[in-house]
């Protein structure tokens, strides 16, 4: 039997791209799922898609930025579910090609909320259970933005910087309770997320991003692969 068949995985963000393509790949082996994003039918779409009918899937409406949505969230997997197994903290939105001044103050504001308060407020949520059973992995979708510097991306990168330092602070603290935290920095996917200008043949597909996601999480216990980047081999214009 598959090592992941039978456990509960959240994954945030769930509705297209990266999430679904994880989700999907969490489905193949045979983790029941708990999807959340802010659009309910693009989640009931992630879910039709999922061939194994055998496992059991709740798709949440929620705003991960608000704690009163994060509340009723994990009271839904809770009564549902019982202890979660796998955190996968995808969901993410972005702004670009604006300089600072131009940058409008309500983008800001929704970056840092999805992007770190979200994070931040639903892997505190679930945290403590996987503490008390001394196991659990959390994976944090960041991007290679949190490495470097963008020009017309410089909230967007603080954001994923943010992530990346909040997840290997993380990792200090919860490694001592046999838990794992997984960051994975892609480059330019190929989303309706990304406009990267590249081709999107040759850059990494969402799928990509999902196997790379699995094979961490398929690795023994005594090992972590606490940050993996994705880039493209070959980047076409």
């Amino acid at each position: 039997m598959n090592q992941l068949s039978g456990l509960t995985a959240v994954v945030t963000g769930a509705g297209r791209g990266i999430g679904r393509a994880i989700a999907l790949a969490l489905g193949s082996e045979g983790c029941n799922l708990v999807l959340i994003s802010r659009t309910i039918s693009q989640l009931e779409e992630t879910a039709s898609l999922i061939n194994n009918k055998n496992l059991r899937i709740e798709c949440i409406k929620g705003d991960i930025s608000k704690e009163s949505d994060v509340n009723l969230i994990h009271k839904k997997v809770i009564d549902k579910f019982g202890d979660i197994d796998i955190l996968v903290n995808n969901a993410g939105v972005g702004y670009f090609k604006k300089n600072v001044i131009e940058m409008d103050v309500k983008e800001y504001d929704e970056m840092f909320d999805i992007n770190m308060r979200g994070l931040f407020l639903i892997t505190k949520t679930f945290l403590p259970a996987m503490i008390r059973k001394n196991n659990g992995d959390i994976v944090n979708i960041s991007s290679l933005a949190g490495r470097n510097a963008i020009e017309g991306g410089a909230v967007y990168a603080a954001t994923k910087w943010a992530v990346i330092g909040f997840s290997r602070s993380l990792m200090l603290e919860v490694r001592k309770h046999n838990i794992r935290v997984i960051t994975v920095c892609p480059g330019s996917v190929n989303t309706t997320f990304s406009d990267s200008g590249q081709n999107r043949i040759s850059i990494p597909q969402p799928e990509d991003i999902a196997r790379v996601v699995i094979d961490a999480l398929l690795m023994p216990r005594n090992v972590m692969v606490s940050e993996i980047d994705v880039r493209p081999t070959n980047p076409i214009k």
